[in-house]
C-alpha cells in the first residue's frame, strides 16, 4: 500500500510538470553565464531575479507584480538545501528562495541568458550564486 501511494504521488508530480529534482531536495535552478556574469537560472536557462521590496523569507510580489515577475514555485514535497529555502506564499503555494530572498522570472526575457530585468525600477536584480 505504501509503495502504491508513493507511485501515485510520483505520477501526480509528473502529470503536473513538477520537477523531480525538487523531490530529490534540489532547487530547480542552474548556473548560467550572462553579460552580467554567472547568475541563477530556472531549468529552462531563464535568468532568475530578486526583488528589493521582499523581506528575508517573505515575498511581497503578488497580483500584477507576479504576472510580470512569475515566482519560481516549488512542487509538492520540495526539500530545501544548500542556501535554498522555501517561502510560503499567501495563496498557500511555496516559492523557492536563495539566501532567504524569493526568486522570480521576468516576462520580458525572451531567451536563456537575457538579463533585461536587472535594475528595473531600481528594485530588481539578477540572482547570483
Amino acid at each position: 500500500m505504501k509503495r502504491f501511494v508513493t507511485i501515485c504521488a510520483l505520477g501526480a508530480m509528473l502529470a503536473t510538470g513538477s520537477s523531480l529534482s525538487a523531490l530529490a531536495g534540489d532547487a530547480p535552478v542552474m548556473r548560467s553565464e550572462t553579460s552580467l556574469g554567472t547568475v541563477w537560472a530556472d531549468k529552462h536557462g531563464m535568468t532568475l531575479y530578486t526583488f528589493k521590496n521582499d523581506e528575508d523569507g517573505k515575498s511581497n510580489c503578488y497580483d500584477k507584480c507576479a504576472k510580470a515577475w512569475p515566482p519560481l514555485m516549488a512542487g509538492y514535497g520540495a526539500m530545501a538545501s544548500d542556501g535554498f529555502s522555501l517561502v510560503n506564499r499567501r495563496d498557500g503555494g511555496k516559492q523557492w528562495a536563495y539566501k532567504g530572498m524569493p526568486l522570480y522570472g521576468w516576462i520580458k526575457d525572451k531567451k536563456p541568458g537575457d538579463v533585461t530585468g536587472h535594475g528595473f525600477k531600481d528594485v530588481w536584480s539578477v540572482a547570483k550564486p
